[in-house]
């Protein structure tokens, strides 16, 4: 309050310099107003100032809301591809893929009407530039075919661009696009590169179980590709679909027997494939299910790919939607390790702290955690074969069939399902893919018919918006793309 002291002389005086002293305030107040507006705006602005900003790049991508969000229909763990899983020549020289074309299937989980891809440019060691992208479905919707419907093909765009140069080391985003997909269903990536990548560093996924195809120039467009095929992923890492928040994923975290070893190329006959198909046909088909697996990988050392602790927070926290993680590994470990019991106890430990581990990290990122027993690997001609090794795989089981000292919500004993009733330290003569320690098609199934649904609680389906992965309109928080002109 302004208190006015008048005097019969300095009234006039008194009153007009108060007035002046408001007018002037008033004046500052303006001011200050408006430059607190002007710093908002410019706040709100600023990502737009910046050709290489995450959120100018990804202006087009629907924020997740309270109703709906991105989850993970498909997935597929990025890994240095080796050497001789290269494409072959004429698409390996100086630059991978240059002026070559390159058309992948993918097997979707759930279905949507809006969808986009993530590429990924991990591993490689030079920049990934991507000359022009396209989506389509496969001729008869079949897995491995290089043939298209290209009544059903449209352009995918970054950014409104057709194109864009990925920095080493980062993932990207396509732009979301209305496309339908049907659950299960088959889905057609075409991929252009007019410059190639250089080197010989190039990320993928060697164990797809599916044949691409790769032809010289640009048939982005075109309704087939025959010149050549591998059974090998590039580049693709994930597609996503828009969906109601009651729609979540599963994540399985795994290794060859998960990635499908023993399976049947084209067949999307995995045990996760044959799981998801039994969920959709039992009214789970709000959970789709992403396989984060890789033959010959690890959980704490060595293997191909990154060991599973220095990739479940990328493969498994980092997955969008998730709220369900299966952890399903650890024969490796045991298998490569030496076969003297000090050995083993350190490996059967550092086992178990790992799945302690990851398991609390989930946990505190609001996922509900799985867990399955080892698979019996003894057997004539098996190299993992050995008591001692047994006994480290009996002594991880244990812990697990425990719950893992309240690790875990559930366990599934998968090591029971496709173990010899008369030797469980074998698999089953009908199950055992011919190595003694991956399973076949008959065992996948087994595991698919034994694999309890109840584990997955209505309740629970709903990925809560305080545990939703943040993102940036369509790009992953911190990361940058350079477009190409």
């Amino acid at each position: 309050m302004v208190r006015l002291l008048i005097s019969p002389l300095g009234t006039s005086l008194t009153v007009r310099r108060w007035k002046m002293s408001v007018q002037s305030f008033i004046a500052k107040l303006r001011s200050f107003s408006f430059s607190i507006s002007a710093l908002v705006i410019w706040l709100a602005l600023l990502p737009y100032t910046s050709a290489v900003s995450v959120a100018s790049l990804g202006r087009w991508a629907r924020n997740e809301t309270d109703e709906f969000h991105w989850v993970a229909t498909w997935t597929s763990m990025p890994q240095l591809v080796e050497p001789h899983n290269l494409p072959p020549e004429p698409f390996t020289s100086t630059s991978i893929f240059q002026d070559a074309t390159l058309r992948q299937t993918l097997h979707m989980s759930i279905g949507t009407d809006r969808i986009r891809l993530q590429i990924s440019n991990t591993f490689g060691e030079s920049e990934l530039p991507i000359s022009a992208a396209s989506i389509a479905l496969p001729t008869g919707g079949q897995a491995g075919v290089g043939d298209i419907d290209t009544e059903q093909l449209m352009g995918l765009t970054f950014n409104g661009s057709p194109s864009i140069t990925i920095p080493v080391g980062e993932v990207v985003y396509t732009d979301p696009i209305d496309f339908k997909i049907n659950p299960q269903s088959m889905i057609t990536v075409n991929l252009y590169f007019e410059a190639g990548q250089s080197g010989t560093s190039v990320t993928g996924h060697p164990g797809s179980r599916t044949t691409s195809w790769m032809q010289q120039g640009n048939y982005l467009n075109e309704s087939s590709i025959t010149e050549a095929s591998v059974a090998h992923w590039y580049f693709l890492s994930a597609v996503e679909a828009w969906a109601p928040r009651t729609t979540s994923a599963l994540v399985v975290l795994g290794d060859s027997i998960t990635d499908g070893r023993g399976s049947d190329d084209n067949a999307n006959n995995r045990w996760p494939d044959l799981v998801l198909a039994k969920m959709q046909g039992n009214g789970l088909t709000n959970i789709a299910l992403c396989n984060q697996a890789a033959g010959g990988n690890a959980v704490l050392t060595g293997g191909l790919g990154p060991p599973l602790m220095e990739r479940y927070q990328r493969d498994l926290l980092k997955t969008a939607g998730v709220k369900y993680a299966l952890i399903f590994e650890g024969v490796n470990d045991i298998g490569v390790a030496p076969t003297d019991p000090a050995t083993q106890e350190q490996i059967g430990n550092g086992l178990i702290s790992a799945f302690k581990t990851i398991a609390s990290d989930a946990k505190a990122a609001g996922l509900k955690v799985f867990a399955a027993t080892i698979m019996p690997f003894s057997g004539e001609g098996q190299a993992y074969s050995d008591p001692t090794r047994e006994q480290t795989r009996q002594m991880v089981n244990k812990w697990i069939l425990g719950g893992g000292e309240g690790s875990f919500d559930t366990v599934i004993d998968f090591a029971s399902i496709v173990a010899d009733a008369s030797d469980p330290t074998i698999l089953a003569a009908e199950y055992d893919g011919g190595d003694h320690l991956h399973p076949n098609v008959a065992g996948y199934q087994a595991v698919a018919d034994a694999f309890p649904l109840d584990i997955f609680k209505a309740s629970d389906a709903t990925v809560a918006p305080k545990y939703r992965r943040k993102k940036i309109r369509g790009f992953l928080p911190s990361e940058e793309i350079k477009m190409t002109p």
